[in-house]
């Protein structure tokens, strides 16, 4: 196996099906804990302020699990730069946040961030963050135009939003034209010194091409196609094949 991953779990889904019942399985930590035996880079989450998947406390308990059981590893925390989201980062020091722009009432992180609206809010979360020694990372849509304002603002990684190559699935046209707006974009961001990050409806079917054309990409974030790969091979397997997908195996 190699020592290089970029696969970064996202097991919010798994804390949503906890949920359903006042039942302490199936354990967040404990399938994070899989993951990242099976080679995970780390573990990806999203506290949204309803906690209707990942709660305060599940934050708390994978920095304690990384910390104890798995130093090389990482976790990221996805939110929205508000105020209790800052205290959290701040409290949990995660070893990367990524910063969307979601409404709390979105389902998922499904567009990137508008550096054309006053960004000021958004500046000074990443120079909070960047002192409490947590890497940077912004939310962005496919378009080149994005990272160079990343950089102007302070972040060291873009995280581009996949969602619209995910969704060709059925439509390898238009995958294919997909695929170049995330290249430009990624090709842009290490122009500018940026890490470049992806995320959004990856699969073991459409990583491949992704990798092919941009291989510098360093993490990707997979939490929904991760989840429905794993309820069919189990999550370790599912590691093994996302990585293999990613070229790493």
């Amino acid at each position: 196996m190699s020592s290089v991953s970029r696969l970064s779990v996202n097991v919010n889904a798994v804390a949503m099906l906890r949920n359903r019942r006042d039942l302490p399985w199936p354990s967040v930590t404990e399938l994070a804990a899989i993951a990242m035996e099976a080679g995970a880079k780390g573990v990806t989450v999203h506290p949204r302020p309803d906690e209707r998947h990942i709660r305060k406390t599940d934050v708390f308990d994978l920095a304690e699990l990384i910390e104890d059981r798995f130093p090389n590893k990482e976790l990221c925390l996805e939110g929205y730069p508000s105020a209790d989201f800052m205290q959290l980062v701040e409290e949990a020091r995660p070893e990367q946040v990524l910063f969307v722009p979601d409404d709390p009432n979105q389902s998922t992180s499904d567009h990137g961030w508008d550096f054309t609206n006053d960004t000021r809010a958004l500046k000074t979360a990443i120079a909070a963050a960047r002192e409490w020694a947590v890497t940077v990372s912004l939310f962005c849509d496919p378009d080149p135009a994005a990272p160079e304002q990343a950089a102007r603002l302070g972040a060291e990684r873009i995280e581009i939003y996949t969602g619209p190559y995910g969704a060709c699935y059925d439509d390898p046209v238009r995958a294919l034209k997909e695929l170049e707006k995330i290249a430009a974009t990624a090709e842009a961001a290490q122009g500018c010194g940026l890490g470049v990050n992806a995320g959004h409806d990856l699969t073991v079917e459409n990583i491949p091409a992704l990798i092919d054309r941009t291989p510098f990409i360093r993490e990707m974030s997979i939490g929904h196609g991760f989840t429905a790969d794993a309820l069919i091979f189990g999550f370790a397997e599912s590691v093994r094949r996302f990585r293999k997908s990613m070229g790493e195996l």
